[in-house]
């Protein structure tokens, strides 16, 4: 009697084992991170938590600082689809004012750095770590497209001032950028957030037609 073969493909199951290993390195980076900050975390805490060995980790990344990269990437990215998700939603249920949804998309994003994850790596540990640069490639990756596409609306819609989109949308950026880096900067985050919302608002409303 013949032994069964066995099913499936091996170099896929390979690559799964692969893909599920980094994958876990990533969460239990995240986690420790999150909690004691990049300083405090070695690599001898990740591979424990995350039950791999040292050449796992070093298989899936150049260094302690690179698996960090990877992390804030993670955490930026959910973060983003999380609020386009809303603001997609509040958008289908409020349409024809691209201006008032972006305005309340700005304060949303406002919210989403209170966020323990978001806060500590991508605002705090982010730059510090990796250099602003870090954070402005995010923002790039993340903003800019969905930016400009709102701005161009809010125009198309006679709701603000026809600036060009370009400069507009990288000095928004900017403004977005480091009302975030304040609240997560301050002391008081609640009431940071309360008073970066209050003058990010009062900015904004000077685009407004008739505003002047």
């Amino acid at each position: 009697m013949t032994s069964p073969r066995a099913t499936g493909n091996p170099g896929s199951r390979r690559s799964e084992h692969v893909a599920d290993t980094r994958k876990s390195l990533v969460a239990a980076a995240r986690t420790l991170f999150a909690e004691r900050g990049y300083a405090a975390t070695g690599t001898e805490d990740i591979v424990a938590a995350a039950r791999v060995t040292r050449g796992a980790l070093y298989h899936h990344f150049r260094d302690k600082a690179d698996l960090f990269r990877a992390v804030m990437g993670e955490c930026a990215q959910e973060m983003a689809e999380r609020l386009v998700e809303q603001e997609t939603r509040r958008a289908e249920q409020h349409p024809g004012d691209a201006w008032q949804l972006l305005r309340t998309g700005f304060q949303s994003f406002l919210d989403a750095c209170n966020d323990p994850d978001f806060q500590r790596i991508v605002l705090v540990e982010g730059p510090a770590v990796l250099g602003h640069s870090a954070w402005d490639t995010l923002v790039e990756q993340h903003g800019y497209l969905l930016l400009a596409e709102a701005l161009t609306e809010a125009i198309q819609e006679g709701r603000i001032e026809e600036l060009p989109v370009p400069p507009l949308t990288r000095m928004l950026a900017s403004l977005i950028s480091e009302a975030s880096l304040y609240i997560a900067r301050a002391e008081d985050h609640d009431r940071a957030r309360e008073e970066a919302g209050a003058v990010l608002d009062r900015l904004l409303a000077g685009l407004a037609v008739g505003s002047a």
